[in-house]
């Protein structure tokens, strides 16, 4: 019998319980392990007008406050801690193999702060450690591109530094072996340049000659990588969709520019290079839209197909 997928609601006051209600729901004919407190994530449904699907199965977790005093669209400690043990708790479960992957609605950094867990930047540097890994992959998969990151949360005048041939390597092996498996061929990739005219021989910054060109050179045997490309012109479709499997991207924003208004409303953030599947939607907690039913469940939707795929 297939395991279930680990559902974690995310921010319970943002838009985490409506949209993973809507998307568990498309999927009737599997079962979703979930993981949240029970009551709160029954409320925030119902104050948005939609049903609690039943094809689910409970881990209810503790809340550290009353369900009536949670406010939606609102940085709440409680709510900070909840979408913390969800992540913690379904890490553990499926590392021990009670389910086969996780799906992650997006959590709120500013209530995790609130809440005391101010060392965790994000969900991939979250994983990683409870993996026992010093760092993941951060990618972005649509069903026609996927884009990887080199660097992630970090501050732009610390990237040049942190993009390391070993750092490098890492990323391109990782985006290798996740489209290998997501299309079942050997991988075309792009990978994209850090400066202005991919550096234009040296005038604009020396990484593309130092590191990535003989950090490509070395990776050969994994994929078929081309580059540096010059970003702002590569993910152009008639200059590059159609030609390469995947992108990597040596920073968040070069990456996830074109990847979102490529793809915003089917965009699935996809964890690489973990001992486990880990997949969410490409968007946040929209504290805005929280329990009014007017957010759209298609990123997490897409986020559940593709941990299917993976985890085939």
């Amino acid at each position: 019998m297939k395991l279930p997928l680990a559902i974690t609601v995310g921010e319970c006051a943002g838009i985490g319980p409506e949209i993973t209600a809507q998307a568990l729901a498309a999927f009737p004919e599997e079962t979703f392990r979930v993981y949240t407190h029970r009551a709160l994530f029954e409320r925030a449904c119902a104050a948005a007008g939609i049903a609690v699907p039943t094809n689910l199965i409970w881990c209810d977790l503790p809340l550290d406050a009353p369900v009536e005093s949670i406010q939606p669209g609102k940085v709440q400690a409680a709510t900070g801690d909840l979408a913390y043990r969800a992540v913690v708790q379904a890490a553990q479960d499926t590392l021990k193999g009670e389910t086969r992957g996780i799906v992650t609605a997006p959590f709120n950094k500013a209530a995790l702060h609130l809440a005391g867990h101010t060392d965790i930047p994000g969900h991939t540097e979250l994983l990683a450690r409870l993996c026992g890994r010093e760092e993941a992959t951060m990618a972005f998969f649509s069903p026609d591109l996927l884009v990887s990151l080199v660097t992630i949360h970090c501050a732009l005048r610390d990237v040049p530094a942190l993009i390391t041939p070993e750092r490098l390597l890492r990323v391109l092996k990782d985006t290798a072996t996740a489209v290998q498996r997501l299309k079942g061929h050997r991988p075309r990739i792009g990978v994209l340049a850090l400066n202005p005219h991919a550096g234009e021989a040296g005038a604009f910054g020396d990484e593309e000659t130092t590191v990535i060109t003989p950090t490509l050179c070395e990776a050969q045997a994994w994929a078929d990588f081309e580059g540096p490309l010059v970003p702002d012109t590569a993910l152009i479709p008639s200059n590059g969709a159609t030609r390469y499997d995947a992108f990597v991207a040596m920073y968040h924003d070069r990456g996830l520019i074109p990847f979102k208004l490529h793809a915003f409303d089917n965009g699935v953030n996809v964890t690489l290079g973990l001992p486990i599947i880990r997949t969410s939607p490409d968007h946040g907690t929209a504290f805005n839209l929280a329990w009014q039913g007017k957010a759209s469940a298609e990123s997490m939707m897409s986020a559940i197909r593709c941990a299917q795929g993976l985890t085939l």
